[in-house]
């Protein structure tokens, strides 16, 4: 299994950007998908989460300002992200479990897969 995270990149203060992250493998039927993030020097942290039910979990931080949603059909999930700010800036991870998740939607103990990571950089 593999998940290709893409649609990162550099926007002003205030911008937006819309990540994409696709799963790809035969064997792939989780029923949730996620985003973390990674600032440098940083623990890695939740960002958001959404189930095959349209169920969606956000971080305090990023409430009211990022929107997830996935196409479980597709084994695709989304990130749009709107009123950025520069302590966004991070590498951001899409994950999954490998069909349900062993903990809580906010550890990413409870995540199997990971994406390879797509930089988002907000400059102020």
């Amino acid at each position: 299994v593999q998940l290709q995270a893409s649609g990162g990149g550099l926007v002003q203060a205030g911008g937006s950007l819309r990540l994409s992250c696709a799963a790809s493998g035969s064997i792939f039927s989780s029923r949730i998908m996620g985003w973390s993030r990674q600032a440098p020097g940083r623990e890695r942290e939740f960002v958001a989460a959404t189930g095959s039910s349209g169920s969606t979990y956000y971080a305090d931080s990023v409430k009211a300002r990022f929107t997830i949603s996935g196409d479980f059909a597709k084994n695709t999930v989304y990130l749009q992200m709107n009123s950025l700010k520069p302590e966004d800036t991070a590498v951001y991870y899409c994950a999954a479990p490998r069909r349900f998740l062993s903990g809580s939607v906010y550890l990413k103990s409870s995540y199997d897969y990971w994406g390879q990571g797509t930089q988002v950089t907000v400059s102020s």
